[in-house]
């Protein structure tokens, strides 16, 4: 994910999540690209803890936090995180307020 220098106020969404099977969760968060864009994404990563893979960071940019707040506490999405095995995720919205490339 690119940020531009100086973009103050981005909202950005961190979410951490333990899955089942990560290749199971990746087929449905992929399958999920559409609603998401639809919803207000506009890019991701995806990292994983060196130690457990298991445990992903979804770490995404959004039109708005309140986009990412009404899909993301969506039952629609209850139910994905279910199919996919997601267990407790956390979540974290946040602005954007600097960032520089040294």
């Amino acid at each position: 994910m690119t940020f531009s220098n100086g973009d103050a106020q981005q909202p950005l969404v961190l979410i951490i999540h333990e899955v089942d099977d990560y290749e199971k969760w990746k087929a449905v968060f992929d399958d999920a690209a559409a609603i998401r864009r639809e919803a207000g994404e506009i890019a991701y990563q995806l990292l994983a803890y060196d130690t457990d893979t298991r445990q992903v960071v979804h770490f995404s940019q959004w039109t708005s936090l309140e986009a990412a707040r009404a899909f993301f506490e969506s039952p629609r999405l209850v139910e994905i995180r279910r199919v996919a095995g997601v267990r407790a995720p956390e979540f974290r919205y946040l602005n954007l307020i600097e960032a520089r490339t040294l």
